[in-house]
């Protein structure tokens, strides 16, 4: 009886353990949904519920789906790489399946990109020693624009600076620095230079740009010369990742038209064909300052490019790129007309530009990391300045071998270099003591690297470069550089970097104004290589707030001390532009600071901020702050989607303190210092339409341009031949028809001066 009992008692306890096993099994459910970003659905995306081993990934259709929860209240995040962790928090009910989408948007996150500028390797952004700055292409369509050199203008403590009010040449500033100490890259080959960075930055469009790259401060042990102040590496679209076809048209109310065409074709089975097209033209001549010059240069511009990938064995890299880019810009008296090119009855500047590039990478079908690298240009210049001519060659040379290999904690590159440059030109900076024979510059630039990024323990790396160049024209030159990160944990890291550099001077590139005006140049003793010592530190913290939104911050301090600086010195004498080698020394310092705010209902922040502290130092021991130099400059994007309408708004600005100015004489009746000013515009982004997106917009909403406050910006645009000046030893003096001793000058620029204009776009792309 007894045991029939306890058989009894058994089973009426496995029967109730077996109905509320049953109940519970019941009363489990599943939480079903999808994964986008940009209206696109992301493949592979992780979704877990926080707290649990309960977890799926999504198809290529973006859906995902989690099964067998139990009743309850529960986190459920959504993960990607480049994207900000979203979380969403749902309540699990008896028969419910609750569906939960994610919209990862506004929340990407560039600090998990690969970048290779800070150390000649893919590495995540988030992993390296070397701080750099990602852009992508999202970045530069909040602010559209027909080339790099504009587009930069957005980018905090990089600033794209105009040198010529007729011609519009410019260069890129970093951090204070002048154009001629940013090494401007494209895949990482150092081809645009010289030349190129007096018109050719104008002519790289943003069709080609995947992302680009900046590492502000030394960068010479990887890269050599011109990497002082930093670098700009553009790199540009993979065939693979490209839309079948795309297009971006754009004009705006000044009349200023912009077309970029790419399309990609699969040839054979194992090569991948990219072509893009961009052609800007801007033919419409306007004086609003009533000076009698055009207010902005007149363009036609064409760039073709190319870039083929090849599919090789164990995904090895073999890709090669090309690009053809011509341009016939003028600018000066509105009634010039080419009949009057290179003559003395109408003033004009008119500049003919042909380039073309050739680059690409190969590795080596070795077990070893070994690439091959190459590049190799052509830049052919004809320029007229008013009678002056300018016509010139350029051709530069570039291969490199590179080996990467992890030993341990060590992890190392390897690598030699070499790069020819050959230069002529017909002005005096390369004719002989007679004057009357034009010399060919021909330089060769051997160059061995190495680099052990060592991981001293879990949170800690050492960076250690050396590179070593041997310059046929200056002889053996050397390029330490140091680098340590701290990973204090995974929200808050610290980076130092050190190192040295040198630089060349490249006259025209640097100083073309004295073709443009009345100052000539002088050169006193043989000009030796800058060098220069580098240091900045570097603090990154991440910050996760339990709404969602994101908080990136990101500050750098940054020392520059130059010895041997090479100085253009136009205070002395007005009449002069004299280039020597200063025997004291120069220093450019500061601090810079990002913030990057990401908001959980798809507002977006970008806020930069830098300070500068610029100044040579001086035989009487004055600090001289040098021309054209801020003391303080911030930019801001703000951005916002209203999903529902399809719809963004994009407000992009920046803001400069006060610059110091060249003068012509003493009674130069223009401002010696620039106030304060800014570019701000606004912009308006439709994307209802499949494929298509519409967007239009005002550009210098405040209407800003360096004329107002000021007489005039050109100087004498009624004399530009000078024909009608007096002058005692060299110099101009005060006459009647020339009370303020002035000359012709063109020099006397720091911001675009073009106005307030709309402008409207529509972009198309099939995937």
């Amino acid at each position: 009886m007894k045991v029939t009992q306890k058989r009894i008692i058994c089973f009426v306890t496995l029967l109730f353990l077996g109905l509320t096993t049953g109940k519970s099994i019941a009363q489990t459910t599943s939480i079903s949904g999808r994964v986008i970003s940009e209206g696109q659905p992301i493949e592979y995306a992780h979704v877990a519920i926080i707290g649990t081993s309960l977890r799926a990934s999504t198809d290529s259709t973006g859906k995902f789906k989690i099964k067998h929860i139990p009743a309850g209240t529960y986190k459920v995040q959504a993960s990607y790489i480049g994207f900000l962790k979203m979380e969403k928090s749902v309540i699990i009910k008896d028969g419910t399946t609750p569906v939960l989408n994610f919209d990862l948007t506004n929340r990407k996150n560039n600090l998990n990109e690969v970048v290779v500028s800070g150390t000649l390797k893919e590495i995540s952004r988030v992993e390296s020693t070397v701080p750099v700055e990602v852009y992508n292409q999202s970045f530069f369509k909040k602010n559209p624009t027909p080339s790099i050199f504009e587009a930069l203008q957005n980018v905090n403590g990089v600033r794209p600076q105009l040198n010529c009010s007729v011609c519009n040449s410019g260069d890129i500033h970093i951090n204070g620095l002048e154009g001629a100490y940013t090494m401007i890259l494209i895949d990482g080959m150092p081809i645009v230079s010289g030349l190129a960075t007096t018109y050719g930055l104008s002519g790289i469009p943003n069709s080609l740009i995947e992302r680009i790259e900046i590492v502000k401060g030394p960068a010479s042990s990887l890269y050599g010369s011109e990497a002082v102040g930093g670098i700009v590496n553009i790199i540009t679209k993979k065939p693979q990742n490209a839309p079948k076809f795309s297009t971006d048209f754009f004009s705006t109310t000044w009349q200023e038209r912009n077309i970029d065409v790419g399309f990609k074709s699969n040839v054979g089975k194992k090569a991948t064909n990219l072509t893009g097209i961009n052609y800007f033209s801007y033919n419409n001549m306007v004086d609003n300052d009533r000076d009698g010059f055009t207010d902005v240069t007149l363009q036609n511009r064409v760039s073709i490019f190319q870039k083929w990938n090849f599919e090789r064995k164990n995904n090895r890299l073999f890709s090669i790129a090309a690009r053809f880019h011509h341009e016939d810009r003028w600018g000066g008296d509105t009634r010039w007309t080419k009949e009057f090119r290179g003559g003395k009855k109408i003033y004009g500047e008119s500049i003919y530009t042909n380039r073309w590039e050739l680059l690409g990478s190969y590795q080596l079908p070795t077990k070893e990391n070994v690439i091959a690298s190459f590049s190799y240009n052509n830049h052919d210049q004809d320029s007229r300045y008013g009678y002056e001519s300018y016509i010139a060659q350029q051709k530069i040379g570039f291969a490199q071998l590179r080996w990467d290999r992890k030993l341990g904690r060590h992890d190392l590159l390897t690598g030699t270099s070499l790069r020819y440059t050959f230069y002529t030109d017909d002005t005096p900076a390369t004719q002989n003591g007679s004057n009357s024979e034009i010399q060919l510059q021909q330089t060769w630039l051997p160059g061995i690297f190495l680099q052990d990024e060592i991981t001293v323990a879990t949170k800690h790396k050492l960076l250690l470069g050396f590179r070593y160049d041997y310059n046929s024209a200056h002889g053996n030159i050397y390029t330490p550089r140091m680098g340590y990160k701290w990973t204090i944990n995974d929200k808050n890291s610290i980076r130092l970097n050190t190192g040295t550099g040198y630089r060349v001077v490249n006259l025209f590139s640097e100083d073309h104004r004295s073709l443009t005006g009345s100052r000539k140049v002088t050169i006193l003793g043989k000009l030796e290589p800058e060098q220069s010592y580098n240091a900045n530190l570097n603090y990154l913290k991440k910050i996760y707030t339990p709404n969602g939104t994101f908080i990136g911050l990101d500050a750098t301090a940054f020392y520059t001390y130059f010895k041997n600086k090479i100085n253009s010195d136009i205070d002395s004498d007005p009449s002069k532009i004299i280039f020597q080698n200063e025997s004291n020394y120069s220093v450019s310092s500061g601090i810079s600071a990002n913030a990057d705010i990401a908001f959980n209902n798809g507002f977006k922040i970008m806020l930069g901020g830098t300070y500068l502290d610029a100044f040579n130092m001086k035989d009487n021991g004055e600090k001289e702050v040098p021309l054209k130099t801020e003391g303080f400059t911030g930019t801001w994007t703000l951005s916002y989607k209203i999903k529902k309408a399809h719809l963004g708004i994009d407000y992009t600005g920046n803001v400069y303190s006060p610059m110091r100015l060249p003068l012509i004489s003493d009674l130069d009746p223009r401002r010696e210092y620039s106030p304060w000013w800014s570019i701000q515009n606004i912009q308006l982004v439709y994307s209802g339409f499949k494929n298509i997106e519409m967007y239009g917009g005002v550009k210098n909403l405040l209407n800003w341009t360096p004329s107002q406050g000021n007489p005039f910006i050109i100087a004498r645009t009624n004399d530009p031949f000078n024909n009608d000046i007096t002058k005692e030893n060299d110099k101009v003096i005060a006459t009647p028809n020339n009370p303020q001793a002035l000359s012709f000058d063109a020099d006397y620029n720091y911001a675009p001066n073009q106005g307030i204009r709309g402008f409207f776009g529509v972009r198309l792309a099939i995937k």
